[in-house]
């Protein structure tokens, strides 16, 4: 059996995700209630039999070296490992990572180290399922020099993706980025028939987008990076540049995907979590996601009504408090008479002691995380956010986009975002 390592790119210094990425970095911000995102690439490489993992990072990292040090441990004879590989400064550069190319290039001594036959190359801002064994089996089967996860979508869906158009064999003939006409679009329409011979329902979807997951034959990866002159990124050049000469096949996935780069794509991707039939789940027999396991107690409900949410461990609702459509992560204390309503509230990570709490009477601040009577919709409160009482976080005026004094809270895509240990006084209308 080939050899295979797995390469989960973090990502630039995430800016659409701002202010979720103001102290951490992309794979560490936390979904679900109580997972990070990179236990979404880690958990598919894991059930797919792949256990030699890198996390290739630069920006805010140590958070998530601490989440992965402190879950994602092997035995001695398994042989496998989850390492960080941070930006760093070398003989041979002294330069941050420029792109995805140019991450994976900075990083060639520790694939020698490994000696594979394969290289994965995965995003680290992702949420879905996949059994990398397809992929593979993909790749081996056409004797693929690279293979792509491509995914069909609408006309409306793809100036946020790299389009490919593929031949007959499957074999990819073509590469946009991100195209923003028509004139950019038309040669990549794919024919509903084209696709449903293929077993996949076209839907209105008649474009196939990059997916941002690569299987690289090791040597070929070498070659294409080393190329002069020397390319930064995949989408935009290392694949347009080298698709005639190279063999690249096409790996079609029809799964849930979606790719959570933006507060608006991971505000409406969390909601959907709470829906009666959610799109995704994270547990599947076939397929569960890991993540930290932290002891915490069962949540607390009293007397309040929830309609359409989900509730992680070691929370406590107060009495009367409406919780709809709403997404609450770990150790989130919620106070009585409350409302939140499309809302994603990080949790905390700690509890507060009845000192703390008496320190918060002393300095004048709330304590974790929403005192009583305060309404919330349409919003994302990062860990440890103290709201106080009878607190409105509502959007009053409607705005799209919009930043707060001092930092206070943030607007984006008309959703309002606190940021981590934000504190929201008593009484105040936003």
């Amino acid at each position: 059996m080939r050899k295979v390592l797995a390469l989960i790119l973090g990502g630039g210094r995430g800016t659409r995700l701002f202010p979720l990425t103001r102290s951490r970095s992309k794979p560490a911000v936390p979904v679900g209630g109580k997972y990070r995102l990179i236990d979404i690439p880690i958990s598919n490489c894991i059930n797919s039999g792949l256990k030699s993992i890198y996390v290739l990072t630069q920006f805010l990292s140590v958070s998530l070296h601490r989440h992965i040090a402190n879950t994602y441990k092997f035995d001695m004879f398994s042989q496998g490992f989850v390492e960080i590989l941070a930006a760093q400064q070398t003989n041979e550069s002294t330069d941050w990572y420029q792109g995805t190319a140019d991450a994976v290039r900075q990083n060639i001594p520790y694939i020698e180290r490994e000696n594979p036959d394969d290289v994965l190359i995965l995003s680290g801002d992702q949420l879905y399922r996949m059994d990398f064994r397809h992929l593979i089996e993909t790749h081996h089967s056409a004797q693929a020099d690279v293979t792509i996860a491509a995914i069909p979508v609408t006309e409306e869906q793809t100036s946020g993706f790299g389009l490919m158009s593929v031949d007959t064999h499957n074999r990819i003939t073509g590469f946009v980025e991100k195209p923003k006409t028509q004139d950019e679009r038309a040669p990549y329409y794919v024919p509903a028939e084209w696709l449903e011979r293929r077993g996949i329902p076209c839907n209105n979807r008649h474009y196939l987008a990059n997916m941002g997951i690569y299987l690289f034959r090791t040597d070929v990866l070498y070659e294409v990076l080393t190329a002069r002159p020397l390319a930064t990124d995949f989408g935009k050049e290392v694949f347009p540049r080298h698709y005639k000469n190279k063999r690249m096949i096409a790996h079609f996935f029809d799964g849930y995907w979606e790719d959570l780069g933006t507060i608006k794509s991971y505000h409406e991707a969390s909601i959907a979590l709470a829906r009666p039939n959610p799109p995704f789940d994270f547990f599947s027999p076939d397929g569960p996601i890991y993540t930290r396991m932290r002891n915490l107690p069962a949540s607390r409900i009293n007397g309040a009504v929830l309609e359409h949410s989900l509730i992680a461990d070691g929370c406590v609702i107060g009495e009367g408090t409406r919780i709809e459509h709403s997404l609450v992560g770990v150790r989130s204390i919620i106070g009585r008479n409350c409302v939140l309503r499309e809302t994603v509230m990080l949790g905390s990570d700690a509890y507060e002691s009845d000192k703390q709490k008496l320190e918060n009477v002393r300095l004048q601040r709330p304590n974790l995380n929403i005192g009583d009577g305060s309404i919330i919709e349409r919003a994302i409160l990062d860990k440890d956010s103290r709201i106080g009482r009878y607190v409105q976080l509502i959007n009053r005026e409607g705005r799209q986009h919009y930043d707060g004094p001092n930092g206070l809270y943030y607007i984006r895509d008309g959703i309002i975002c606190i940021p981590r240990g934000s504190i929201i006084p008593d009484g105040t209308i936003i």
